[in-house]
């Protein structure tokens, strides 16, 4: 069977030099990583814009209303994951965010937050397939 094909927008929100991070729940009917730490994003509805899904998953999720700048990253999750048995390939563009506030109200997808210093993401419980991205966005930091 072949994979389900999604997109997904990911977040590096900013906030005093720290980044978001967020904690997957067992509560979340989608999750395939409960209790590790995840970005903030999410699958593209049909029809809408890349923008416009990842505005919307941020305030969905945190309630943070947030400047978004350009792509700076694309890859897929790997493994891919299995969600009610079916394989998913979800391909994810990832963008720097500025918020101006660090008052965050999780969804139930999320039970916990931390704003980290993005030099520090390996010493968090972090989903691993997220370890390229903060690479490159580390390496943005360097040249901005």
């Amino acid at each position: 069977m072949e994979p389900r094909l999604f997109v997904a927008t990911k977040a590096f929100v900013m906030h005093s030099g720290k980044i978001l991070i967020v904690r997957e729940s067992d509560a979340y009917a989608d999750g395939t990583n409960a209790g590790k730490y995840d970005l903030i994003g999410g699958r593209l509805n049909p029809g809408e814009r890349l923008e416009e899904a990842l505005r919307r998953e941020v305030k969905e999720e945190t309630g943070l209303n947030v400047e978004i700048g350009s792509p700076f990253f694309a890859d897929e999750s790997i493994p891919r994951p299995v969600v009610r048995g079916e394989e998913w390939q979800v391909v994810k563009i990832y963008f720097p965010c500025k918020s101006r506030s660090d008052q965050v109200t999780l969804s139930g997808d999320h039970n916990e937050c931390l704003w980290i210093d993005p030099r520090e993401y390996l010493s968090v419980r972090l989903i691993e397939n997220l370890y390229p991205a903060f690479s490159a966005y580390l390496k943005t930091q360097t040249h901005s």
